[in-house]
């Protein structure tokens, strides 16, 4: 018999946003890792708002909904919020009920602005983190750094000398510029919209663009990020975050292994990891020059190994370029941008550590 197309709408419903997502539906275990990691932040939160006045957003649907950015590769903030709107499975995620009303874009922006420059992000990393390391998940003596490039939000043509006078251009939003026959260098030049990014290109043949480089240091057993660190965009920022990063590590009696690629083999980077009692598992390049890693190190079995591993640390930065839209940052600034980084960094932990088993029930 045919159905028949009908609009009538209920008066009452009596349902909630959890009976439209399936049990199991991958949002359900990262949703409960990121609650546990929630749940241990409350005096952190405590600290950064005051006591008295009008309610803000929860600082954690706040995090929660920047997961949900950057898990659903969700462009903007206004976006966001009209997609809060109508989809059920994002009310859930946030603890919505269906008849909630939801905040105004610039509201959510506002309120995540608070975020920035305190500890927020670095701690719910750390206690992502905290989890897998219950499970035994984490190595303690074999890492692997490396960094990318991150785009900054700036056009090529705010990138204007420092000391010499404005540029004459026709005033409207996208002046005409003539780049022909000049030379611009950091040291002379500087971008108007972001003044900490700097013209930086990969390669010989890759074109130079104004950006910042992104660092992680991942643990080998399960690749989990587990440092992150922003720099502007230099010759030696690699190796220089890398040092930082390392030294960060809790020492363990067993010796500490870092892999690295081609670009970390220099003789005064190889020799501070060895008096930070570290072995360097770095790649060799051989091209034009002799390599600062000898026999001593490539004969030993865990230096394979470590080189083997190593490239699984691309796959982050491939996650967070392509599903997190990291290629290209919405933010200004090293504050701004270390703070999506770590963002980025906990919301990759968390699938991986989905797909490894933890939080499913």
């Amino acid at each position: 018999m045919r159905g028949f197309d009908s609009n009538t709408e209920a008066l009452f419903t009596y349902v909630t946003p959890e009976s439209f997502v399936p049990k199991d539906h991958p949002l359900r275990a990262i949703r409960k890792m990121a609650d546990e990691a929630l749940a241990g932040m409350d005096k952190l939160f405590d600290s950064m708002y005051a006591t008295t006045g009008r309610s803000s957003i929860p600082p954690e649907k706040l995090l929660k909904a920047q997961l949900l950015m950057i898990l659903y590769s969700i462009r903007s903030n206004r976006q966001l919020v009209e997609q809060i709107h109508y989809n059920f499975l994002f009310r859930w995620f946030l603890g919505m009920g269906l008849d909630e009303k939801v905040w105004d874009h610039s509201s959510f922006t506002k309120n995540s602005d608070r975020l920035i420059g305190s500890e927020v992000a670095a701690e719910f990393l750390s206690r992502v983190l905290a989890q897998a390391e219950r499970k035994r998940l984490l190595s303690r003596e074999h890492f692997t750094v490396d960094g990318t490039l991150i785009e900054a939000w700036a056009s090529i043509k705010s990138f204007k000398p420092k000391d010499g006078p404005p540029s004459a251009g026709g005033g409207g939003r996208n002046d005409t510029v003539d780049f022909k026959g000049q030379k611009l260098t950091n040291e002379t030049h500087g971008s108007t919209t972001d003044p900490d990014a700097r013209l930086y290109r990969k390669g010989k043949n890759k074109e130079a663009k104004l950006c910042y480089q992104g660092h992680t240091l991942m643990e080998n057993r399960s690749g989990l990020i587990i440092r992150t660190k922003v720099t502007t965009a230099t010759g030696c920022g690699e190796r220089d975050a890398a040092k930082a990063m390392v030294q960060q590590l809790p020492r363990t009696t067993r010796r500490i292994t870092l892999g690295c690629d081609k670009g970390y083999d220099t003789e005064s980077f190889v020799k501070e990891l060895r008096r930070l009692k570290i072995t360097p598992h770095v790649a060799q390049n051989t091209s034009n020059r002799k390599s600062a890693i000898d026999g001593r190190t490539t004969k030993h079995p865990n230096y394979t190994i470590s080189q083997k591993i190593r490239k699984r640390i691309e796959e982050g930065f491939g996650w967070m370029k392509t599903v997190g839209s990291l290629r290209k940052t919405m933010y200004r600034g090293i504050e701004k941008i270390a703070m999506q980084l770590d963002l980025h960094a906990a919301a990759y932990n968390l699938v991986r550590m989905k797909n490894l088993g933890l939080g499913v029930t």
